[in-house]
């Protein structure tokens, strides 16, 4: 009788800093609110990390990269990260970006260790499966062998080995706004000595 007592004591103290955490979160909530123009609180960011620890599942945590590294997986993961994951996590993967930036839980930079310290396994299902009440999205089809997911795996983990020459790759890889890609064929038209007229639909329509 004693041991059955014991057991869901130790339970309820367990569970009791991180009721106290998400308690008080609403009661701020609820009091000031979560507004995205505000620097989250402390509060919040504890509660996002929270959220992200207990989101992985346990089994996921210590799963191997199956991906072997190398030069071409290494220019693969760069691409696929400048043209999906770029415009939230900047090229760097410092969050640096008006998307980053603006969002909260802010994008993280994972150059840090809140993120470098994270098993290959955790890295891989956040990317694949995201993380809700955040701006972290599920990428890919999801499962535990997406390769594409596990080579972003390894370029996350070399985000501090980024050259010059590395992030000017990105940057013609990065999307652009429409504004851009007008910006880029007027130059075209100009280097080809062609006048906007001359390259407009109309210049060029024949009955």
């Amino acid at each position: 009788m004693r041991r059955r007592r014991v057991i869901p004591f130790i339970a309820a103290v367990a569970l009791l800093p991180p009721a106290i955490v998400w308690g008080i979160g609403l009661w701020v909530a609820r009091t000031d609110g979560f507004s995205a123009r505000e620097e989250p609180r402390i509060l919040e960011r504890m509660m996002a990390r929270t959220a992200r620890r207990w989101a992985v599942p346990v089994a996921a945590r210590d799963a191997a990269n199956p991906i072997a590294f190398s030069p071409d997986v290494w220019a693969e993961s760069r691409a696929h990260f400048a043209d999906h994951c770029a415009s939230c996590h900047a090229n760097d993967g410092s969050g640096g970006t008006e998307l980053g930036r603006n969002m909260f839980p802010r994008a993280p930079d994972m150059r840090l260790p809140a993120t470098q310290d994270l098993t290959d396994g955790e890295i891989y299902w956040v990317i694949a499966n995201g993380i809700r009440l955040t701006g972290m999205p599920a990428w890919g089809p999801g499962g535990p062998d997406d390769a594409d997911t596990w080579k972003l795996v390894h370029f996350v983990r070399r985000l501090k080995d980024l050259t010059a020459a590395d992030l000017k790759i990105m940057r013609a890889l990065n999307p652009r706004s429409p504004e851009e890609y007008e910006e880029e064929r007027a130059d075209q038209q100009f280097l080809a000595g062609e006048t906007p007229e001359a390259a407009s639909p109309g210049a060029h329509h024949h009955d």
